[in-house]
């Protein structure tokens, strides 16, 4: 399966490494893999992807790495993103380069992927981005101190559609096991169980990584103090979010949004 978003077939290209600068990106859910492997940095804005049944969120200046014949799709994000993604053949052994990783890109690879965009979609073979691009992919795992666990995995189990869909639209709600049963016409136990088995977490957890990954939506979006964030996603105070954010990403949002590049209001996020 190989996804084209460009003139041209990616795989075909016979040059090492391949940029392309996407100043508004076109979302395109079709799973497709390539022969090469693959670095999307998002500069503005936000995008979804989903990778083994794993649905990933990358934020502003985040950037996901994904192996190359892995089978992955763009899903829904910001209405306007901006995207650098970069094509590399692989004769690298080392693990990372074979798992997929979502990283804050630090502001060395920042400033290397951005002076990279001068060579985006040509496709003739340039010495200068040969060397540039090769020295970036060998010290590409070197940037990443710490890859994020921005993903949840829903339910695979067609019995919970109904049910996931609501979740996903009601997470603000304090839901129960009994409520989705009530949804799927299954027993508590088996819901129970189906869910655990093919989400790897609780109702609680999951219901906790979801609320996570759409008040980080609303930090990209800079439009919301953390306060109104924090009742917006289903928390009844700013200090209970501020512990559940910290507790998923290890930073406070306030950090957490100044990573994103963002502005910080003067009102703090947590008691001191």
């Amino acid at each position: 399966m190989n996804n084209e978003q460009y003139p041209f077939n990616v795989d075909k290209v016979e040059k090492p490494y391949l940029v392309c600068f996407e100043d508004s990106w076109v979302h395109n859910d079709e799973l497709h893999s390539h022969n090469k492997g693959q670095l999307i940095y998002v500069e503005s804005g936000f995008q979804y992807l989903t990778v083994e049944e794993k649905i990933y969120l990358l934020p502003k200046n985040h950037a996901a790495w994904i192996p190359s014949n892995c089978i992955h799709k763009t899903n829904w994000g910001s209405k306007k993103i901006k995207l650098m993604i970069m094509f590399f053949d692989l004769e690298k052994e080392a693990p990372f380069y074979n798992e997929i990783s979502v990283f804050l890109v630090p502001p060395v690879l920042k400033e290397m992927i951005k002076y990279a965009e001068k060579w985006s979609k040509k496709l003739r073979e340039d010495p200068n981005e040969t060397l540039f691009l090769g020295t970036l992919l060998n010290e590409l795992p070197q940037f990443v101190v710490r890859s994020q666990q921005l993903y949840i995995t829903p339910p695979a189990d067609k019995r919970l559609s109904n049910a996931t869909a609501y979740l996903h639209e009601h997470y603000a709600e304090n839901l129960a096991m009994e409520d989705l049963s009530q949804i799927a016409a299954l027993s508590i136990r088996t819901v129970e169980r189906i869910f655990k088995k093919q989400t790897g977490l609780t109702l609680s957890k999951y219901q906790q990584l979801l609320r996570i990954l759409k008040s980080i939506e609303l930090l990209n979006e800079q439009e919301l103090t953390i306060s109104e964030i924090a009742f917006r996603v289903g928390y009844k105070s700013l200090q209970a979010y501020t512990n559940s954010f910290f507790s998923v990403m290890q930073y406070r949002p306030s950090e957490f949004l100044k990573k994103l590049g963002g502005i910080v209001s003067s009102q703090p996020d947590s008691i001191q």
